[in-house]
């Protein structure tokens, strides 16, 4: 009669989720030496995505013990739903995608770094487009056999490593693979490449998987010292005219604006919260104020984007999150489409209204600006054509731009004034339209149209709570679908 226990399961399952550039490939490498190693016959493959980055990508491994008499297993090339023993993610949200994609059970270990790369669409959103976090975490610890979280890309910059070799490091301290650390720090030397950082982000990973203590993290800085007489003379303003808790945020607002244009612009920011922050009802309204000026006072502009794209400051951070060797070049490619009204808008204001009314200038020019580009900044050529365009920024001030952007403010803090004397909720819903106002070009333009219909509603009905929906409903799409249902 046969047995009716279940069969022994002797294969394991694994699937690493990585994005593109995090070394999912080299994990996947150890893991084949390290099964190797131990007398195991193991097989993996690679699916490639497009999910965010340069694509999200799923590497699956499967492990079989051998022996003299076990015969030559059928290995899968693609993780089943359901049938899947561990599953190890670069990032929070791809924890998130191995769970919808059934990946993770009741029989699965679950190893995912709890910090977050934004995907396009949660960094172009109107509004707070980021997904919930502890929505994706409470779901790993309630579906999965077993979850192990640790800030993986936090380890891996304090030891000066590369996230795989975190991964390994907490693979490694999880158990669930039927090898030693020994064997597992072996792998590592046998690859031969960048061994001492590699196994630091080991020994990173296996201490915060193990629940040891983590790295000591950073001291976040405070607010930085004026440098300068006239940054000096700017932070004594703000300390004698403005209320305490208006401080911090007027400190940055002022040192963002100084980076932005220069003291007199800086100046001009603080005469508006001096006159307007009287004003208002609350401390929490003269903060929002100070925060959202500031914003705004520092609009994108195509000035903007070439002096950005051509700081010490971007090449550094972009060598540090690809992890540029010392021996190695990096090239770095920006994509670029200014728009004939972008162009027109850094002319000076007289002839930047000309050029925009006359049909001619459109009809010769425009054409020139109808595609977008490719600049490489890294070669000679491509780094100084932006930093000729971020070198008008002494001449903004009197742009075309910069008189409709300047106009604008004026009018929303008037109506931040009136709404003031009127009801202090409705002020303080005025100022946050000011999240509508971003970007440059289409997305400037749609925009402005959302807030000017915010605007116009204040006016007219008076009503905090209507305005907050607006606003809410613009923020909710790019094409206005919600704020159409509102309005």
């Amino acid at each position: 009669m046969p047995s009716s226990a279940p069969a022994v399961r002797s294969r394991i399952t694994l699937a690493i989720l990585a994005l593109g550039g995090q070394g999912g490939g080299v994990l996947a490498d150890w893991l084949i030496s390290l099964a190797e190693a131990g007398g195991w016959i193991v097989q993996a493959t690679s699916v490639p995505g497009v999910a965010q980055r340069t694509g999200s990508t799923v590497y699956y491994l499967e492990f079989h013990p051998a022996g003299a008499d076990v015969r030559a297993p059928v290995l899968a090339l693609m993780p089943a739903p359901g049938d899947v023993d561990i599953v190890v993610a670069s990032e929070l949200m791809e924890a998130g995608r191995a769970m919808v994609r059934g990946f993770v059970t009741d029989r699965t270990t679950l190893i995912s770094s709890t910090h977050r790369i934004y995907a396009m669409a949660e960094k172009t959103a109107m509004g707070d487009g980021a997904r919930r976090s502890d929505v994706v975490l409470a779901a790993a610890k309630d579906r999965a056999a077993r979850f192990i979280g640790l800030d993986m890309d936090a380890a891996a910059a304090h030891t000066g490593s590369v996230i795989s070799a975190v991964m390994f490091g907490a693979l490694a301290a999880s158990g669930a693979l039927p090898f030693g650390r020994a064997e597992f720090e072996a792998a590592i030397l046998k690859g031969g490449k960048a061994v001492k950082s590699n196994l630091a982000g080991f020994e990173a990973g296996f201490a915060a998987a193990a629940g040891a203590a983590p790295p000591a993290p950073t001291a976040a800085a405070g607010a930085p010292a004026p440098t300068t007489p006239a940054g000096a003379a700017l932070h004594r303003r703000i300390i004698a005219n403005l209320p305490p808790a208006v401080h911090p945020l007027a400190t940055e607002g002022v040192r963002r604006l100084m980076d932005y244009q220069d003291a007199d612009y800086a100046g001009l920011y603080l005469d508006r919260l001096e006159a307007l922050v009287p004003v208002l009802a609350s401390g929490p309204a003269a903060g929002e104020l100070a925060r959202h000026l500031a914003l705004w006072m520092s609009y994108e502009d195509v000035i903007r984007v070439a002096d950005l794209k051509t700081r010490a400051s971007r090449f550094g951070r972009v060598r540090g999150e690809v992890g540029v060797l010392a021996d190695q070049t990096l090239g770095v490619t920006e994509f670029m489409h200014p728009r004939f009204e972008e162009v027109c808008d850094t002319l000076p204001a007289g002839l930047g209204r000309w050029a925009q009314a006359s049909p001619w200038p459109r009809r010769v020019t425009a054409p020139l600006f109808a595609k977008g580009r490719h600049v490489r900044t890294s070669s000679i050529r491509g780094f100084l054509l932006l930093r000729i365009v971020a070198g008008l920024r002494r001449w903004r001030r009197g742009s075309l731009r910069d008189h409709r952007e300047q106009a604008a403010i004026e009018a929303w803090l008037g109506e931040i004034a009136a709404s003031a004397t009127i009801d202090p909720a409705l002020a303080v819903e005025v100022i946050a339209c000011q999240r509508l106002v971003k970007g440059y070009g289409d997305t400037h333009a749609r925009g402005m149209a959302n807030f000017n219909a915010a605007m116009a509603a204040a006016s007219r009905t008076r009503d905090a709570g209507f305005v907050r929906r607006l606003r809410e409903a613009a923020l909710a799409d790019e094409h206005g679908l919600a704020l159409a249902k509102v309005v």
